[in-house]
C-alpha cells in the first residue's frame, strides 16, 4: 500500500516538473515573442528617415520635372536623379530587411567592375541636395586617386558611404560644415592589424561641426537601433540601423572604420575598404600631347588638380585667376599664333562672371574653340544660359581625372574632324576622278588647288564642247563627277549638260554633274537643274560648300 503511494507521489511530481518545465518553455517563448515584437515596432517606427531621404529626392525631382515638362534637359535630368534616388531606395529596403542574414554571415559581397567616379556623381546627386536644405557648407575632394575602375561590390559601398555622408548631414546643425575627402593609397592598410597588400584601398574622410557624440555612445555605435539621444536629435529620424549596416558590411569587405566625436564640436569618420584594380581596356580617349591648356579659375586648390591632371596627359597648363586677364592673355595668344588647345574655366573668378569671359571668348576665338566648365553647380539650372555664353561642355565636380580627359578628348577629335572637313582630309578621294570645266584660268587654279587637298583626281576642259568631247571619248563610269561653269566661250554650260545628258551611254544618266557658277540667283539654280544637272556651287566658290558636296555625292557612291 505504501509503495503505491510512492509511486504516485512520483508519478505526480513528474507531471509537476514536466508542467513546470512546459511553463517555464512557454514563458521563454512569450519573452521571445514579446521581445520580437518589440523590436520589430522599434524597426517600423525607426526607419522611416533612411526610406524618407530617398523618398523626398523622387517627390522632389518628379514636382520639379512636372513644373518643367517643356524642359527636355530640366526634366532629363530629374529622370536621372530619380532613378538613381529610386535604386538607392531599393537598395535600403532590401539591405534593412537583410540585417539578419547580414549579421549571420550568410551575405554574399559580388565582384564586378565599377566606375568610381560614377558612384560618387551618384552619392552626391543623393547627399548635396540635403546639404543645401539645411544651408550647409558641404565640400567634397578628390584626392589621388590611382584607379578609378574597381573590382568590387559597388551596392554596398554606396551604401556605406551614403550611410555615413547622410549621417554627417543629418546631425550636423543648419548652416553648419561637412567636408568629405575620397583618395586612394596602395600596399597597406592605415589601420594597425592589417597586413600588406598590393591592393587599392579606398578611404573616406568626412568630418563634421554637428552634434558629435559622448565618449559612452561611441562605445556602442555600431550596435542596432542605437541612436545619440539627446534634445537636439529628439526630432531626428532615423532606424539607427545605419552604422550597424556599415560595421557589418565592412567587416565582410575587409575593411575598416575609425570614429572621433566629441560632444558639441562634431565627429569624424575614416573608413578604409581594399578593392582590386579592373583590368584596363583600350580607350579611345586622345589627348593633344604637348599642347596647352587655359585655365580659369580663382580657387588655387581645383586649378592645382586641374593642371596636375592635365600634365599627367602630357600637357600644358596656364593658370589665371582673373577673366579680364584670361581674356587678354587669348587676344595676345591670338595674334602671336599661340593659342591653346582648349580654355577651362572654373566655378568662380575674381573680377567677372564666368559666363561673360565664355561669351568674350567666344566672340574672340570663333565657334570651334573649346570651352569646357569645370564647376560643382547643378548643369541642368545653367545649361541654357551657359551654352548660350558659349560654353560647350561641362565636367561637374568632384573632379575626376577620366571626366576631364573624355570631355577634353571628345571635343579634341571633334575640332579635329571639323578641321579635316573644312580642308577637305577627313576623307581619302583619290580612287575618284572629276572634270573641271572653266574657261577662266585664274579661277580654274583656284578650284585646282582647293579639290586638290582631298587627293582627287582632276582633269580640265576650257569650254562646255571640250567638256562634251572629253567625257564623250572617255570609257564608261571614268568621270565620277563634273563641276560645270555656266558662262563660257563656244558652249555654256546649260548645253554642255544637256548633251551629256543625251549621249547613249549608260553613265551619261547617272554622271553628278555640279554647277560651279556665279549666277546664284533661285532662277539661275532651277536653270541648272533644268538642264540636268544635280547640284549648284556658287563664286566665289566656298571650300567648305565644295567638300560638303564631295562627302555627300562621292561618299554616298561607296
Amino acid at each position: 500500500m505504501q509503495e503505491m503511494k510512492n509511486n504516485d507521489e512520483s508519478q505526480y511530481q513528474i507531471m509537476i516538473d514536466q508542467l513546470r518545465s512546459a511553463n517555464a518553455e512557454l514563458s521563454e517563448s512569450l519573452r521571445a515573442a514579446e521581445e520580437e515584437n518589440r523590436a520589430k515596432s522599434s524597426f517600423l517606427s525607426s526607419m522611416s528617415h533612411d526610406i524618407r531621404t530617398p523618398m523626398n529626392a523622387i517627390m522632389g525631382m518628379t514636382s520639379i520635372a512636372l513644373s518643367h515638362i517643356d524642359e527636355k534637359s530640366r526634366v532629363f535630368d530629374c529622370l536621372q536623379k530619380i532613378q538613381t534616388a529610386s535604386t538607392h531606395l531599393m537598395n535600403l529596403v532590401n539591405d534593412v530587411l537583410d540585417m539578419s542574414r547580414i549579421a549571420s554571415g550568410r551575405m554574399t559581397l559580388s565582384e564586378e567592375a565599377f566606375s568610381l567616379a560614377d558612384m560618387v556623381h551618384d552619392i552626391m546627386i543623393i547627399v548635396r541636395p540635403q546639404a543645401a536644405h539645411k544651408h550647409q557648407e558641404f565640400h567634397l575632394e578628390i584626392g589621388q586617386i590611382y584607379e578609378e575602375n574597381l573590382i568590387g561590390d559597388p551596392l554596398h559601398l554606396r551604401q556605406i558611404m551614403v550611410n555615413i555622408i547622410g549621417n554627417a548631414v543629418k546631425y550636423t546643425q543648419e548652416d553648419g560644415t561637412i567636408h568629405v575627402s575620397i583618395s586612394q593609397h596602395i600596399g597597406q592598410s592605415e589601420f594597425p592589424g592589417q597586413e600588406t597588400d598590393n591592393r587599392i584601398w579606398l578611404d573616406l574622410l568626412c568630418e563634421d561641426n554637428g552634434i558629435g557624440m559622448s565618449q559612452e555612445f561611441l562605445k556602442r555605435i555600431f550596435e542596432p537601433f542605437e541612436r545619440v539621444n539627446n534634445t537636439t536629435t529628439s526630432k531626428i529620424e532615423g532606424t539607427g540601423l545605419g552604422m550597424a549596416i556599415v560595421k557589418s558590411l565592412l567587416d565582410r569587405m575587409g575593411g575598416e572604420i575609425k570614429v572621433e566625436s566629441e560632444e558639441g564640436k562634431g565627429s569624424r569618420f575614416h573608413i578604409s575598404i581594399p578593392f582590386a584594380a579592373a583590368p584596363h581596356t583600350e580607350g579611345t580617349q586622345t589627348l593633344p600631347t604637348g599642347q596647352t591648356v587655359l585655365i580659369a579659375e580663382s580657387m588655387d586648390s581645383r586649378a592645382q588638380q586641374i593642371a596636375d591632371y592635365l600634365k599627367d596627359g602630357g600637357m600644358e597648363t596656364v593658370h589665371l585667376k582673373n577673366g579680364m586677364d584670361a581674356v587678354t592673355w587669348l587676344t595676345e595668344a591670338q595674334y602671336e599664333n599661340r593659342m591653346p588647345c582648349a580654355l577651362l574655366l572654373g566655378q568662380e573668378l575674381n573680377d567677372m562672371s564666368v559666363l561673360d569671359v565664355a561669351a568674350h571668348v567666344r566672340d574672340l576665338a570663333g565657334r570651334e574653340f573649346p570651352i569646357i566648365m569645370v564647376a560643382e553647380v547643378d548643369w541642368a539650372q545653367i545649361e541654357y544660359r551657359a551654352t548660350r555664353a558659349g560654353i560647350t561642355a561641362f565636367v561637374p565636380c568632384p573632379l575626376f581625372k577620366s571626366r576631364l580627359f573624355a570631355a577634353l578628348s571628345e571635343l579634341m577629335d571633334k575640332a579635329q574632324r571639323n578641321n579635316s572637313e573644312r580642308l577637305g582630309k577627313h576623307v581619302d578621294y583619290s580612287q575618284y576622278r572629276l572634270l573641271l570645266v572653266e574657261d577662266n584660268e585664274f579661277n580654274r587654279e583656284i578650284a585646282i588647288e582647293l579639290l586638290s587637298q582631298t587627293g582627287v583626281q582632276i582633269e580640265t576642259a576650257e569650254n562646255g564642247l571640250r567638256a562634251v568631247e572629253a567625257f564623250e571619248k572617255s570609257p564608261e563610269n571614268y568621270y565620277d563627277l563634273i563641276f560645270m561653269d555656266i558662262q563660257m566661250p563656244v558652249m555654256n554650260g546649260y548645253d554642255a549638260a544637256r548633251k551629256i545628258r543625251q549621249l547613249p551611254r549608260k553613265d551619261a544618266e547617272s554622271i553628278i554633274i555640279v554647277a560651279m557658277t556665279a549666277n546664284a540667283f533661285v532662277e539661275d539654280i532651277r536653270l541648272s537643274k533644268e538642264a540636268g544637272m544635280n547640284e549648284h556651287c556658287s563664286k566665289p566658290v566656298d571650300a567648305e560648300h565644295l567638300y560638303e558636296i564631295l562627302r555627300k555625292r562621292l561618299s554616298a557612291e561607296e
